[in-house]
């Protein structure tokens, strides 16, 4: 069957051949591979199901037809306070599937760690938030850190942003998810932004193809404008959790 590259991807070639996806397995392959089982045996629909591999040693996973947010210009429904709710549930779902396995070690849940529009599939009109892809991160963490990582990601924190528009979403996030304790958001979103940083220069430091493209495409600036803004407008984001 004839192979369709999928955009989007800066670390990995995925294509579409027929209704699966092909790509190289990461070198977490083994992890993420049990994590999607896991999902698969719970019946939860928010994450691909793994096919196996083929000849050529990808991974083949169930195709997750959708809109995939991976532009800057979106439609309203990818940013809809609708969807910002569904999105944080989504994540409340396979945390609280994942809390207490063996998957989760001695973290709280399963962590996906790159949670972001780009690895969200989106159905329906209004378009919402139904799976999410790419978990080749997954790990165990705490569920601040993947709130927090949402909250960077889909409410746009970053120059540019109303300030109280920002908050407001960043509230609208953690009220979908029904996080208690906010306390540690906004620390969650400045320490996100700073590993980006450094990872994404450390790693073009050392030759990295997909790092070094990043890089000269001013993402480094760009996250680190970001942490700024953060920083800068913290006390708003913040009183907006406590409100």
């Amino acid at each position: 069957m004839s192979e369709t590259p999928l955009p989007g991807g800066f670390v990995n070639v995925v294509v579409r051949v027929g209704d699966t996806v092909r790509r190289v397995p990461s070198r977490r392959a083994a992890y993420v591979h049990e994590l999607l089982r896991l999902f698969e045996r719970h019946g939860w629909p928010g994450a691909p199901r793994l096919l196996g591999l083929d000849e050529h040693g990808r991974e083949i996973l169930g195709y997750l037809a959708g809109h995939v947010a991976w532009e800057e210009a979106q439609p309203d429904g990818v940013t809809s306070d609708e969807s910002l709710a569904r999105a944080a549930g989504l994540v409340r779902e396979f945390h609280d599937l994942t809390a207490g396995t063996a998957l989760a070690g001695d973290g709280e849940v399963v962590c996906h760690n790159d949670l972001s529009p780009k690895n969200t599939v989106y159905r329906g009109e209004p378009l919402r938030p139904v799976a999410f892809i790419d978990w080749d991160l997954a790990g165990p963490g705490r569920r601040v850190h993947d709130v927090a990582h949402v909250c960077w990601q889909y409410a746009g924190l970053a120059p540019g942003a109303d300030p109280g528009e920002a908050a407001r979403r960043v509230r609208v996030i953690c009220d979908g998810y029904g996080l208690a304790d906010r306390g540690e958001v906004v620390d969650g979103v400045l320490w996100w932004q700073d590993r980006c940083r450094h990872g994404i220069e450390a790693d073009a430091d050392a030759g990295l193809p997909h790092a070094v493209r990043l890089r000269a495409d001013g993402v480094v600036a760009r996250v680190r404008a970001a942490r700024d803004w953060v920083a800068g407008h913290r006390d708003e984001l913040e009183r907006a959790l406590r409100a």
